[in-house]
């Protein structure tokens, strides 16, 4: 049996074709306007898990370069605060050589005494060093001072590390303490004990006694290097894990733009092809308008 095709039928075709032209031309309207070819979970379901996928992955590695970049900071600047300990202690044994001298009168000594003091003063200074408001020589109670000007060959620092994530199964342990640095008060050869004994003999005039402390002295500063290297072994470390997050968030972004990201030119392309139909639909429906009931009573 044949179907009968009424006017009503075909102007309601007609209008289901020009909105279905209409919202295909607006799509890819939005595409050019956004620059993006995912702005709806719809518009390729597919794509949308890969798309936050790589969001979250990009986002893990945002906060894990951050990381890095803290770590590096924290590592440098406890290297220049090492080297700096190192250069001290080294003007420390000059001193103390130049101290133990025969031909020294006491006068002498007390001008030693005067700038080994100064030294004094100035490591406990660098002990108490503070990066973004830290201390960096006190384990992981960073609020607190780890050495009193009084107290420091008696005082211990907190042992604790502060350890940084910078990937899955990769973190550091970042930070020294106190005594890789100045050693253990109850070691011979603890840096503020060794002044503090020096001046304690040059002040009566025992230039033995100031004597023996420069193996003390040398041991120190052996210690304070082992411990330098091991700050910049640290930081090599880092840096290639920095460069390395660079390379990964370079790749991750390549890859979400292949998802979300727009071609230019096919979306062009498409545009100007749905403008043709929807131009063509729009001609054709405007002849069927035409036909009303004055046609049918010629």
């Amino acid at each position: 049996m044949a179907l009968r095709v009424t006017p009503g039928m075909m102007n309601l075709q007609m209008m289901r074709n020009i909105n279905t032209n209409l919202v295909r031309m607006d799509g890819n309207m939005n595409v050019l306007s956004t620059g993006m070819k995912l702005n709806k979970p719809s518009d390729d379901p597919v794509g949308i898990t890969y798309s936050l996928r790589y969001r979250s992955e990009l986002s893990f590695n945002d906060q894990y370069q951050k990381n890095a970049d803290t770590a590096l900071s924290w590592l440098e600047y406890t290297d220049t605060v090492i080297g700096q300990v190192n250069e001290i202690s080294q003007r420390a044994n000059e001193l103390i050589v130049n101290a133990v001298n025969g031909t020294n009168p006491q006068e002498a000594l007390d001008a030693i005494n005067i700038e080994l003091k100064q030294i004094y003063e100035q490591l406990i200074s660098l002990g108490n060093s503070k990066f973004n408001d830290k201390y960096i020589f006190n384990g992981q109670l960073t609020d607190q001072a780890p050495y009193d000007k009084v107290l420091a060959p008696t005082q211990g620092t907190d042992l604790h590390g502060i350890t940084y994530k910078f990937t899955e199964g990769a973190t550091l342990n970042i930070n020294v303490t106190g005594q890789d640095v100045f050693g253990e008060p109850s070691d011979p050869d603890n840096l503020f004990s060794i002044l503090n004994r020096v001046q304690a003999a040059l002040t009566i005039g025992d230039k033995a006694a100031a004597q023996t402390e420069l193996d003390n002295l040398s041991s120190r500063t052996s210690k304070i290097n082992e411990t330098r290297s091991e700050i910049g072994a640290k930081t090599n470390r880092v840096d290639l894990i920095f460069n390395r997050l660079g390379d990964l968030e370079i790749n991750l972004t390549a890859m979400q733009a292949k998802v979300e990201d727009a071609d230019y030119a096919e979306t062009i392309m498409k545009l100007k092809q749905d403008e043709s139909v929807y131009q063509a639909s729009l001609a054709t429906s405007a002849k069927i308008m035409q036909i009303s009931l004055l046609d049918y009573l010629r």
